[in-house]
């Protein structure tokens, strides 16, 4: 082998972005910027924290999922994608900075000193999804897109990163890649992505629901309790370019009780 050749990782973490590495919803977390830029009403952020508040509270069962992706498509439809864009890239730090676990960051950099890339798979929009994982120095983004029609959204999804097609799509980034997903990680909260646990050889729990505990005691899956929020400004290289910052998220409270509710009923006796 050649000092040129580039030696491309053998094996990858993939990680939930959702309440697995941030302790909210990606797309609920800038509700106040795009109520400030005027793509929702006050009472689409009402409607928003309801249905999030059903999310965490119901487990991230498929109902509630499809219930809570239902409402986001429809009140996406007729988004300029740019001016989602602009807005997610100016305020991605206020927003997302006070929802990220220290566990996660500390594990995406255990990865990474291992030589393993770091893939964030998540049934949010590119739009959101990509520009934080590039925050969080993650290699490749898993995501759902949504369909655009003369720069706007339709509210048509062209593809949804959810359940089984999100380990449809980690199979095809690793063939795509070259990873050994008996080799490969994976992390989530939700017994929706047991497609993606089971996807590779080490399946990790986070901050489980009660169905990904009981699957996670069937498939001898790790456990693991993340609780810690941790500011990434303090930890970006000071050479590193640092994006605008925005307004504070409208649901920081609002979702911060919501998860503690949740977390009430995850633990109680099934």
């Amino acid at each position: 082998m050649s000092s040129s050749t580039v030696r491309r990782p053998t094996a990858a973490a993939f990680f939930d972005l959702d309440k697995t590495i941030i302790a909210t919803s990606s797309a609920v977390a800038f509700s106040r910027p795009f109520l400030a830029g005027g793509l929702i009403t006050r009472r689409d952020v009402l409607r928003t924290a309801y249905a999030q508040f059903l999310y965490l509270v119901g487990g991230a069962d498929a109902d509630q999922t499809e219930r809570l992706r239902a409402h986001l498509s429809s009140m996406v439809t007729g988004w300029d994608v740019a001016q989602v864009s602009a807005i997610v890239a100016e305020t991605l730090h206020q927003s997302i900075d006070p929802t990220v676990y220290a566990e996660a960051v500390t594990l995406i950099e255990d990865h990474h000193a291992a030589g393993h890339d770091v893939v964030i798979v998540s049934a949010s929009g590119s739009e959101v999804v990509a520009p934080i994982a590039a925050m969080l120095g993650a290699d490749h983004v898993i995501a759902s897109r949504m369909s655009v029609e003369d720069g706007r959204y339709t509210g048509e999804i062209d593809f949804y990163a959810y359940g089984e097609k999100k380990a449809e799509a980690i199979r095809e980034i690793a063939a795509e890649r070259g990873y050994d997903l008996g080799a490969s990680y994976a992390y989530s909260d939700s017994i929706t992505d047991t497609p993606m646990l089971s996807a590779v050889g080490h399946g990790f729990a986070v901050n489980p629901d009660r169905g990904l505990r009981r699957a996670a005691a069937e498939n001898g899956w790790t456990v693991l309790t993340f609780s810690r929020p941790v500011s990434l400004r303090a930890r970006i290289h000071p050479t590193a370019p640092v994006l605008t910052v925005g307004t504070v998220a409208v649901l920081a409270a609002a979702t911060l009780v919501a998860w503690r509710v949740a977390q009430w009923y995850r633990d109680r006796p099934a």
